[in-house]
C-alpha cells in the first residue's frame, strides 16, 4: 500500500512513560540530621533546634558511650542514596564518592523505611512500564460530538479610584493641595491604564471564546482542515510509551484512512521487578521471549485501538476507519529491511459506538479488533505474518 497521505505525525514517547538511566535519587536524612564519622566510630548528628548544638548519637565503631553534645563543625557528611534500572543500590557523599560499609549500615538503620520506599518505587516504576504498554486504549475518548463549554471571563473590572480630599490646614498651603491633585491625576492615570488593559484581556478572552466555538462547529459539520488539526493535536498531547508515525488523509466524506508505523518488537521493556521481603534489594529478571511477544501483541492493539478512537472523537461526520498497522521486519528470502503490514481493520461508526468508553479496563484489545472487517495473521503468543492491507 503506497504512503500517499497528506498528514503525517511523529508521536515521541512522553516523558510520564520513560524511566531515567541513572536511576532514581533521594538524599539520605531529614533536615538537621546527617551521619558523621569520626576516629571514634559513626554517629547520628541531629540538630537542637535554638541551640546552635548538635545531639551525637553513636551508630557503630569503637566503644559505647552515651549521647554527647558537641558545637557546630564537627565532622558530618550527607549521604545520598540511588538505585538503578538494574537494582544496583548505591551510597555516596556529596562528593560522589563511594561511602564505608560501615556507613552504608548505619544509613540503612537510620533510614531504613526510606530507603525501601526508594526501592518499592523503582519497582513500581518498571513494572508500570511493561503494564502501561497494553493499557493505551483505555483512555481513548469516547465518539461523542463536541459541546461548546462557554467560560466566563473570571476578571473584576477595576474599580475607579476615590479621590483625595486635602485637610483643613493642607487647604490653607498651596504646595499641599498640588500635591494631593497630582496624587489624583496619578491615580486617575494609573486606573485608566489597569482599565484598559482589563478590556484588552476580556477581548481577547471572548475572541478564544468565538474561535473555540467556531471550531467546534467546524469539527462537528466534518470540516477536513478542522478534523486535521484537532486529530493531530490530540495524537501529539498523548504520552506514548514508544515513538510512533502516523499518516492519515480523508479518502472520501468520512472515511478517514491511517496508517501506523508501530514500534519494532526490540523496542519492548524485557524485564519484570519484585522486592524481596528480606533486605535492601530489588530483583530485575528478564521476561521470556513468550512474554515479550505477548506483550508486543496487545501493545500493538492498544495503539490502533486508541488511535482509531480518537479519529471517531475528531468528528461525528467520521462514519468510517480504515487503519492499517505496520511494522519494519527483515524479509527472510533477502534479508533486507521492509514494511510488514501486522492487521489492517475497517471499522464502521455503528460498531464503534457499541463498546462500553466507560468499562475498556474490561476490553480485550487483541479481540476488540474481530468485530470488525479484519485482516491479521497472528497465533495466540503473538507471533505475526504479513498480510496485505485494505487499501
Amino acid at each position: 500500500m503506497a504512503l500517499r497521505f497528506r498528514k503525517s505525525i511523529k508521536l515521541a514517547p512522553g516523558l510520564r512513560m520513560n524511566l531515567s538511566g541513572s536511576g532514581v535519587s533521594w538524599s539520605l536524612g531529614p533536615r538537621g540530621a546527617s551521619v558523621g564519622i569520626g576516629r571514634r566510630g559513626t554517629y547520628l548528628n541531629s540538630g537542637i533546634p535554638g541551640t546552635g548544638l548538635y545531639s551525637r548519637q553513636r551508630l557503630s565503631g569503637g566503644s559505647a558511650s552515651s549521647p554527647q553534645t558537641s558545637r557546630p563543625g564537627s565532622k558530618q557528611m550527607e549521604i545520598t542514596v540511588s538505585i538503578s534500572d538494574d537494582g544496583t543500590l548505591t551510597f555516596k557523599d556529596s562528593s560522589g564518592n563511594t561511602i564505608a560499609e560501615d556507613l552504608i549500615e548505619a544509613a540503612k538503620k537510620q533510614q531504613g523505611d526510606k530507603i525501601k520506599a526508594l526501592i518499592q518505587g523503582k519497582c513500581d516504576e518498571i513494572n508500570e512500564q511493561v503494564e502501561a504498554l497494553g493499557r493505551i486504549h483505555e483512555y481513548t475518548s469516547p465518539p461523542v460530538a463536541h459541546a461548546f463549554q462557554p467560560k466566563a471571563f473570571a476578571e473584576t473590572r477595576p474599580v475607579a479610584p476615590a479621590s483625595k480630599t486635602p485637610g483643613f490646614f493642607c487647604k490653607l498651603i498651596k504646595s499641599c493641595v498640588e500635591k494631593v491633585e497630582r496624587e489624583n491625576a496619578k491615580a486617575i492615570e494609573r486606573h485608566a491604564e489597569d482599565a484598559a488593559e482589563w478590556e484588552r484581556r476580556k477581548t481577547e478572552h471572548e475572541a478564544a471564546e468565538r474561535t473555540e466555538a467556531e471550531f467546534l462547529d467546524k469539527l462537528n459539520a466534518g470540516n477536513v482542515d478542522a478534523i486535521e488539526h484537532y486529530f493531530e493535536a490530540v495524537l501529539q498531547d498523548i504520552a506514548w510509551p514508544k515513538e510512533t508515525l502516523v499518516v492519515f488523509d480523508m479518502l472520501s466524506p468520512g472515511t478517514l484512512a491511517i496508517d501506523v508505523d508501530l514500534p519494532e518488537i526490540e523496542d519492548m521493556p524485557n524485564k519484570t521487578a519484585t522486592v524481596p521481603q528480606r533486605g535492601f534489594k530489588l530483583s530485575v529478571k528478564e521476561m521470556g521471549a513468550t512474554q515479550v511477544q505477548k506483550l508486543y501483541m496487545r501493545h500493538v492493539h492498544a495503539v490502533g485501538f486508541r488511535i482509531a478512537g480518537e479519529a471517531f472523537s475528531a468528528s461525528p461526520k467520521i462514519e468510517e476507519v480504515i487503519l492499517s498497522a505496520y511494522s519494519q521486519r527483515p524479509d527472510k528470502t533477502t534479508g533486507k529491511m521492509e514494511d510488514q503490514y501486522l492487521y489492517s481493520v475497517g471499522i464502521p461508526r455503528a460498531k464503534w459506538i457499541a463498546i462500553d468508553f466507560g468499562n475498556l479496563g474490561q476490553v480485550d484489545v487483541v479481540d476488540a479488533f474481530t468485530r470488525f472487517e479484519l485482516r491479521r495473521d497472528m497465533t495466540k503468543t503473538g507471533v505475526f505474518k504479513p498480510i496485505e492491507p485494505f487499501e
